[in-house]
């Protein structure tokens, strides 16, 4: 092809970097737009942009696009004769190419894209370097990139405004449950706090008509101990009387002794009712249902929920749960007359009951307190904070049966070694809690056998809306059973122990339950 073919009518060399205008004609980019630079700055306003070479002009500045096959013609022209350099030494520099984009190495335009090595190459790289090589033009590589950037774009989009929704849902969702939670906690304060002002409210009520019955017995009483001090006067002055007249003469003690007349008195009773208890019967029990259900349920719920055990109260009923080996059933003649040939005498021993435990009927019945623990001597064998009793009597062999009666389903029933802690607080005293002694709990939703702390629940049926409960209990020593009954003797659960030591019959005793061992 003639040279001049190759080059530029403005600056008559060979072509570089070529732009073709819309006339058709072609000019290097810096000299066809240095020329219309300075059209601009010294032509008429609005400048008018022209061909240099066929004068044609054009009413806005056209926009300058490479012609890429002149570049391609010119590069292969100039550098046919250029000896190869090595590859890498050529990609280096072609991917140094400086702001203008030229290829560092050659100084030409970087008009091709080669894929295999992923870089920008002029003409002379493509022919000499990236011959057999996978390339487009930079255009269209561009735009393919540009159309999978603006894909991406899209997604990036997508997922910033998902994004964007989840937080705006999430700060929703948090402000909800801050929401939640703050009436949640109102609700639950303002459960406890109702709970507490209806209990003082009641406590004050309740105590106040307790001290007005007190102050009606007490007053009655106080009239009768006045009107018998009177009539102890007025018996003293006539017993002084009967005194003077025997000192007197013969004759003036027969005449005055006619007017000695032993006064008629009344029965002044004695006694000072207070049948307050009867009255407060009602509100006794509720407050007994109260404590159960605060003490125990309450207690329980909550520890279901915080997870964590409240150690150290006597009123610490339910230890972790667990599974007790299920026993056999022993072989005992059925009926009642098989078990009455085992039967004994019991009575509780005072010396070991806690302090809010009463016993009365020559201690065979022990009853808890609602009114608060009462004064006891201290004494070593003594349960100091579980409400705990044992018996006086204790088995170191042969068979026993007793049975006793349960005012409420809120009791253990059961024996244990002489060796069990009777000063520790919480759960370890207890019967059932620990490895020296067993017993059945009596629940008013279900029975439950327990040993060493651990719990079993018992297939056997109680009437437990029946009160009180009867509760029959069968001791084989050699054969290390301890059985238990309900009514009419129908076995309930027997443990199977090999015994060691000598066994007390023991209870525990909820609040406002009273146990009473059935006489032989």
């Amino acid at each position: 092809m003639e040279a001049h073919n190759l080059s530029c009518a403005i600056c008559l060399e060979r072509f570089k970097f070529p732009v073709t205008i819309p006339c058709g004609h072609t000019f290097c980019k810096d000299c066809i737009s240095r020329h219309w630079d300075q059209r601009e700055k010294v032509g008429p306003q609005p400048a008018e942009f022209n061909c240099p070479v066929c004068n044609e002009t054009f009413s806005s500045r056209p926009t300058l696009k490479r012609n890429v096959s002149l570049s391609l013609l010119t590069e292969v022209t100039v550098n046919s004769s250029a000896g190869k350099d090595n590859s890498a030494s050529c990609r280096g520099d072609a991917a140094n190419a400086g702001p203008e984009q030229f290829c560092g190495r050659h100084q030409k335009p970087l008009v091709l894209y080669c894929r295999n090595d992923g870089m920008c190459v002029c003409c002379a790289c493509a022919v000499n370097e990236c011959k057999s090589h996978d390339k487009v033009l930079i255009e269209e590589e561009r735009n393919s990139r540009e159309a999978g950037l603006k894909k991406k774009g899209l997604e990036v989009k997508k997922c910033r405004e998902d994004t964007e929704r989840n937080i705006l849902e999430l700060s929703e969702n948090i402000a909800k449950a801050k929401v939640s939670l703050q009436q949640t906690s109102q609700w639950v304060n303002v459960k406890f706090t109702q709970l507490l002002k209806v209990l003082v409210e009641k406590q004050e009520l309740t105590q106040s008509f307790v001290e007005q019955q007190q102050e009606s017995a007490l007053s009655q009483a106080q009239a009768r101990l006045s009107e018998l001090q009177e009539k102890a006067q007025q018996l003293l002055e006539l017993e002084e009387q009967i005194d003077s007249l025997c000192a007197l003469p013969d004759c003036l003690l027969i005449q005055d002794s006619r007017l000695v007349e032993v006064p008629q008195m009344g029965e002044v009773p004695v006694e000072v009712s207070v049948n307050v208890q009867d009255k407060l019967n009602p509100v006794t029990d509720l407050l007994s249902r109260v404590s159960k259900l605060v003490c125990e349920d309450l207690d329980k719920a909550v520890y279901a929920v915080v997870g964590h055990d409240k150690e150290g109260s006597p009123q610490d009923k339910r230890p972790v749960l667990a599974v007790v080996p299920s026993p056999a059933t022993p072989s005992y003649p059925a009926g009642k007359e098989g078990l009455s040939a085992y039967r004994c005498s019991l009575t509780f021993d005072p010396r070991t009951a806690n302090a809010h435990l009463l016993l009365s009927q020559s201690n065979r019945r022990a009853e808890h307190l609602t009114s608060g623990p009462r004064p006891v001597p201290a004494h070593e064998a003594r349960f100091d904070h579980t409400w705990q009793v044992l018996c006086f009597e204790n088995f170191t062999h042969g068979r026993h049966y007793w049975e006793l009666e349960v005012s409420k389903p809120w009791a253990y029933v059961g024996v244990t070694y002489q060796a069990i802690p009777r000063k520790e607080k919480g759960k370890t005293c207890m019967l059932g809690m620990n490895e020296l002694s067993w017993s059945l709990q009596l629940d008013e939703r279900q029975l439950s056998a327990w040993h060493a702390g651990r719990r079993e629940s018992v297939a056997g049926q109680l009437q437990l809306h029946t009160q009180p409960l009867r509760i029959g209990m069968l001791l084989d020593y050699e054969a290390g059973t301890l059985t238990y009954y309900g009514e009419g003797q129908v076995r309930l659960h027997a443990f199977h122990c090999v015994f060691s030591q000598e066994l007390f019959p023991a209870c525990w005793i909820g609040e406002g339950v009273s146990v009473t061992l059935c006489p032989p």
